[in-house]
């Protein structure tokens, strides 16, 4: 199994992103995914995360309304759309998944089984 994260880089505030994450050797029709993301000094944080059939997203309140979190299973990649973004959005972005078998949404960072090697994503002022 491997989860790649792409689409981070450099972006003035306000600006958008689109973080892609690419799952080989998991079928994303059965597995939750998370974004996660850790800033210098900070401990890791979850940011979004979508169901295995993706119809129940959860949001961190600090991108709710900015952040949008989908996944295409018939790819098998999973993508955060990140708008008006903000300096304090500055950190490495993780992506991470979890076997759903229809159940709930991992609220714990713990519960995360596989995990990618992040992103940078800077948002300059």
């Amino acid at each position: 199994w491997q989860l790649v994260e792409f689409g981070g880089g450099l972006v003035q505030t306000g600006g958008s992103l689109r973080l892609s994450c690419v799952v080989s050797g998991l079928n994303l029709d059965i597995y939750h995914i998370g974004w996660f993301r850790q800033a210098p000094g900070k401990e890791r944080e979850g940011v979004s995360s979508i169901s295995d059939s993706g119809d129940r997203t959860m949001y961190a309140d600090s991108v709710k309304g900015r952040f949008i979190i989908s996944k295409d299973n018939a790819k098998n990649i999973a993508y955060l759309q990140m708008n008006s973004l903000e300096p304090e959005d500055t950190a490495v972005y993780y992506c991470a998944a979890d076997y759903g078998s229809g159940g709930s949404l991992p609220r714990l960072e713990d519960e995360w089984t596989y995990w990618g090697q992040g992103t940078q994503v800077t948002v300059s002022s």
